[in-house]
């Protein structure tokens, strides 16, 4: 059966399919505790800002592993499309990298430093996590135009790259009220409904400037029957963006009376808006790599090649998974006092 299956065909498909699977577990992990780092300069006292970043102390370190893997899934299965994307995205790469590097430094420094010096490494650990944010939207809106140049290109990747600093600080403020308390939850609820606003709109920005910009994506939402098979798309979008908008208040009046319940919905509710966006992308862009340019068979490794590189996928992939499993029940509930002890 198996000397049946067409491996030059599907090889490629499966590995395609670990980086969206990457990309995505990415996004909503590490896309959290960025936005935690931008939410922290909205964040006045100093022992608050302590416990914002006790939430996201065991995990925001591992989270960075899934951008790692779909990198190097990338590198090792389609070498050619990754000269080529790495090459156009040089500058807002080398931004994020710093963007990064800065958070690490400020995360270790902000404690040990002494406390007239605490107040930089705040700054700079929302510094990082801006420009880390804004520089992984701005690859985003590159890659969606196929690296177009003109204003007008440049222009769409700034708003896509505003748009996912606003869904991560959206995703922040979900995360902060499942795992605080008290006054920080409540904050975390302004937050949410400050973020919220902005998402929505970057959303529709970007939901409208993406057709008009690419002929090809035009094409293919708004030809017979796709336009009607693809309705559900933005319909449930706007559904779960009204989930939170409805829930967010309430989620107020009830942590108010110290009543915890439903605080994980809005968090839930961004999730499931971030995975309807990946599906639009991927049905926008698939089977291309570079879009309209490279197609994954054509960018892809030897099979032989691939063949070998999946049985270190088959062992490398459980492992991420399950320690990603157990970091996250081991240090599940709410949030302790933040200690580097």
């Amino acid at each position: 059966m198996l000397a049946n299956i067409d491996l030059a065909y599907w090889l490629p498909v499966i590995f395609a399919g670990l980086m969206v699977v990457s990309m995505f577990a990415y996004v909503i992990l590490d896309g959290y505790d960025l936005g935690v780092g931008i939410l922290l300069e909205l964040e006045k006292d100093t022992s608050e800002k302590d416990k914002m970043i006790a939430s996201i102390g065991p995990f925001w370190d591992a989270n960075e592993t899934w951008l790692v893997l779909g990198v190097g899934l990338l590198l090792v299965a389609f070498p050619l499309a990754h000269g080529i994307i790495l090459g156009e995205l040089y500058l807002p790469v080398a931004l994020m990298l710093l963007g990064l590097i800065l958070r690490g430094v400020a995360f270790d420094f902000r404690v040990k430093a002494k406390a007239h010096h605490q107040a930089m490494w705040n700054t700079l650990f929302f510094v990082g996590s801006l420009l880390a944010a804004v520089s992984q939207g701005v690859m985003l809106g590159r890659y969606i135009t196929g690296f177009a140049e003109g204003w007008g290109a440049w222009g769409f990747a700034m708003l896509v790259g505003l748009s996912l600093a606003a869904a991560y600080a959206l995703l922040g403020a979900g995360w902060l009220m499942i795992k605080s308390t008290g006054s920080l939850q409540m904050r975390a609820v302004r937050w949410a409904q400050f973020s919220l606003g902005f998402a929505a709109l970057a959303t529709v920005l970007v939901s409208v400037a993406t057709p008009w910009i690419s002929p090809r994506v035009f094409a293919l939402w708004f030809s017979v029957p796709n336009v009607f098979l693809l309705a559900p798309v933005p319909i449930f979008t706007a559904v779960l963006f009204a989930v939170i908008a409805y829930s967010l208040p309430r989620i107020a009046a009830r942590q108010a009376q110290g009543n915890d319940r439903w605080c994980w919905l809005p968090f839930a509710a961004t999730v499931g808006i971030v995975l309807l966006a990946f599906f639009g992308l991927v049905f926008s862009i698939f089977p291309h790599l570079v879009i309209d340019q490279l197609t994954i068979w054509q960018a892809a490794s030897s099979t032989e090649a691939l063949s070998i590189i999946l049985a270190g996928a088959a062992i490398v992939l459980p492992t991420i998974f399950g320690y990603t499993i157990y970091s996250y029940r081991v240090f599940w509930g709410k949030a302790g006092e933040l200690s580097y002890q």
